[in-house]
């Protein structure tokens, strides 16, 4: 997994230094400019990644706990089947983590508007501008928060199992460690909402 994940930023990152060395080196550097970028695009356009964001790495980040805590699960739960229902507990924060990035991607398409003042050319005022941006940043800090939170909550659950199946007093013990883990994408929802506190809807 390592591996192809190495390779694919490696492979993105010489891709993006050889498209900018050779602007810049062919005279078109002025074409090479993030400011543009950032100003011209739409300000619904930020938003709408920014939800999708939200909600895509969220969802991956459960299904990727679920398949790390299943997989243990299943196979330690052949050697001790006693541990099969209880373990179920691990399951369920990982689905935990889905519902965070479900709701924060319900409370932020609640500031996309089609109602705008000036009608298309209303679009492009500083206040737009602010909620595109907050809304997106919001959506990439709630997804990755809970990407890396359910990877964790998945890793600690399998640990869990195995601890489970070998000896049962240790799961109390880790199912602590395990509900820190789950707090984190918490931690990140509760940011987001700070973040986007300011953000008004669009108009």
């Amino acid at each position: 997994m390592g591996v192809i994940t190495y390779t694919s930023l490696g492979t993105l990152g010489a891709v993006a230094a050889y498209v900018a060395g050779h602007l810049v080196l062919t005279g078109a550097g002025e074409q090479f400019d993030v400011g543009a970028f950032l100003t011209e695009t739409s300000p619904y356009t930020w938003a709408m990644l920014g939800i999708a964001s939200c909600i895509g790495f969220s969802v991956l980040g459960a299904g990727w706990g679920i398949f790390i805590t299943g997989s243990s699960i299943l196979g330690a739960g052949v050697r001790a089947p006693r541990i099969t229902t209880k373990n179920l507990i691990s399951i369920i924060f990982c689905e935990v983590v889905a519902i965070y990035g479900v709701i924060m991607a319900i409370v932020l398409s609640a500031k996309v508007s089609g109602r705008l003042e000036g009608g298309p050319d209303g679009l492009w005022t500083p206040q737009n501008y602010l909620t595109g941006y907050l809304l997106f940043w919001g959506g990439i800090t709630v997804g990755l928060c809970n990407l890396l939170c359910g990877v964790a909550v998945g890793i600690t659950g399998a640990n869990a199992a195995v601890a489970d199946a070998a000896d049962p007093q240790l799961f109390v013990k880790i199912l602590v460690v395990e509900v820190f883990s789950s707090i984190l994408g918490l931690f990140g929802l509760i940011v987001v909402l700070v973040l986007t506190g300011n953000a008004e809807e669009f108009s």
